[in-house]
């Protein structure tokens, strides 16, 4: 923008804690809750994209699940899909999932976005869900937690990437 300044603050860099770890108490909460491996299920739904439910029964091809709201609707067996278990709830890499399909990649991204947690690994890749904020990520502060750590030793983020690159980079020259 022209004719727009933006003035550095001074004093320390914010504390970037809550937009980089899952905290204790959040991960606690994840924990608890309800969680039945063999009814437990995504669905489609056009509004959401998938939403949980519970199976309540199997007939032939045809799932009868059960909805929020107490609504019960049947689906083809093939478009339900398993619930990963609560201890990967705001998963930092995906390709740990148990059940990796895309109503669980698009939850675990959502869920991790919700709480300011922005990016995520999937396997080699690193995903960015841009917030269209400014959160205090990108400090030198930040650069500190990331240097000379190897990736799986922090939270999912581009300086982690950066700094990956570099040191392959020092060592192969």
């Amino acid at each position: 923008m022209p004719g727009h300044v933006v003035l550095k603050s001074t004093g320390p860099d914010p504390d970037p804690t809550e937009y980089l770890y899952v905290s204790l108490e959040q991960k606690r909460i994840d924990q608890t809750k309800p969680y039945d491996a063999k009814k437990a299920c995504w669905v489609p739904c056009e509004k959401e994209g998938y939403v949980i439910g519970e199976i309540q029964g199997t007939k032939g091809d045809l799932v009868t699940v059960g909805l929020s709201g107490g609504e019960t609707k049947n689906f083809k067996k093939d478009v339900v899909c398993q619930v990963n278990p609560p201890k990967f709830e705001k998963c930092e890499d995906m390709s740990n999932l148990t059940y990796l399909n895309d109503a669980s990649v698009l939850y675990n991204l959502k869920s991790r976005y919700v709480c300011k947690l922005i990016y995520t690994y999937s396997g080699l890749f690193c995903v960015a869900i841009n917030p269209y904020k400014r959160y205090p990520i990108y400090t030198n502060r930040v650069v500190k937690i990331y240097q000379s750590k190897r990736r799986n030793e922090v939270p999912p983020h581009i300086f982690a990437i950066a700094d990956g690159a570099y040191m392959d980079m020092l060592q192969s020259k």
